[in-house]
């Protein structure tokens, strides 16, 4: 059977055809990963597409907005459904009743439902006060109705995320370094939770927040295929339990392993590994140079150069001889001589 006909079989038959078709999809072995989500995702979006239509009827100045992971397709077997109601505050009672039209075959079908019902003024005052919103805000993806205020609202979440970056990365940072210390590393785990684990898909989420902030970028080699890698791992957790877990437990790793064509549990657990080093790094590469952007930015050049007499020098910590701190990176120190220390090399890496 197609995607054609699994669509078309969802939208000719309303909530029961849209759990058929999903259960097909998620059973068809010929296609996983990458495919199997964009699918899943379209999937779902013809079906919401539809309650929204047939609820809305000639309701106008309302949209329905995906955001989070649904926003940015990654729609795993056993994911929430993050959905944004957004409506410009002209029929709060027509808006409500519509909500209940696309919530409750949500809830009926057993699906799991993040929802919010917003005007874009409301949206933004809540992005502005929970960090987690915000974040979910900015893969914000339009599904059905007016698409303006959905663009309107995309815009308006984007520049403010922007213009709030010296205050929120901070925060954003903190958020996930407490998360790493009570999740631990998820490279270094036996059962690690791959998504709230450090190295994790929280990670590799948090890094597509700070590259839309333009303030700093992350390396790239590597970081998409590292997180296509624990998605993929993901899908086959929930197919290989049938629910919406991200803790790759000890008796479950042989058949996630299965189900992803791989040898056994080990070789799962090295390819797992290596995909929480790939985001490990380019988080540690990420913080370090949005730090630096901040501590530059929190200076005065001009006022500097006045009481100092000349440029801004930038403060050097030693660390051995021939080694200094600067930025949270070891350099070598300028009076460094490598022709004529053939040790230097061995203190800078130490």
């Amino acid at each position: 059977m197609t995607s054609t006909d699994v669509r078309k079989d969802a939208e000719d038959s309303g909530p029961s055809g849209y759990a058929a078709a999903r259960l097909r999809l998620l059973q068809e072995g010929a296609r996983s990963g990458p495919p199997r989500r964009a699918a899943l995702a379209e999937l779902t979006d013809d079906w919401l597409t539809g309650l929204f239509d047939a609820g809305a009827d000639a309701l106008r100045g309302v949209s329905l907005v995906a955001v989070g992971g649904y926003g940015r397709g990654e729609l795993s077997p056993r994911s929430d459904l993050d959905l944004l109601l957004l409506h410009d505050g002209s029929d709060s009672k027509a808006v409500a009743a519509l909500a209940d039209r696309i919530w409750y075959p949500v809830w009926d079908l057993g699906l799991a439902l993040d929802h919010s019902v917003r005007t874009p003024a409301e949206a933004r005052k809540t992005a502005g006060e929970d960090l987690k919103v915000q974040l979910g805000l900015l893969d914000a993806r339009h599904l059905a109705g007016d698409l303006g205020l959905t663009a309107g609202l995309r815009t308006a979440v984007l520049a403010d995320w922007r213009n709030q970056a010296p205050k929120r990365l901070p925060d954003l940072q903190e958020l996930c370094a407490e998360r790493a210390e009570r999740q631990g590393e998820l490279q270094y785990l036996l059962e690690p939770d791959l998504k709230e684990a450090r190295g994790g898909l929280r990670d590799a989420t948090a890094l597509r927040a700070v590259a839309a902030s333009w303030l700093a970028d992350a390396p790239r080699e590597g970081l998409a295929d590292a997180r296509k890698r624990l998605l993929d791992v993901r899908d086959a957790l929930h197919l290989a339990t049938g629910r919406a877990t991200d803790r790759l437990s000890l008796q479950e790793q042989d058949q996630v392993a299965a189900e992803l064509g791989l040898l056994d549990a080990d070789t799962l657990l090295r390819e797992v590994y290596e995909a929480a080093r790939v985001i490990s790094y380019a988080s540690d590469v990420t913080w370090r140079e949005v730090g630096r952007v901040l501590r530059s930015r929190a200076v005065r050049p001009r006022l500097r150069a006045m009481l100092g007499g000349g440029k801004p020098v930038p403060e050097r910590s030693p660390l051995a001889e021939g080694v200094v701190e600067q930025d949270g990176e070891a350099v070598l120190a300028r009076a460094a001589r490598p022709e004529r220390d053939p040790v230097l090399p061995l203190r800078a890496a130490a």
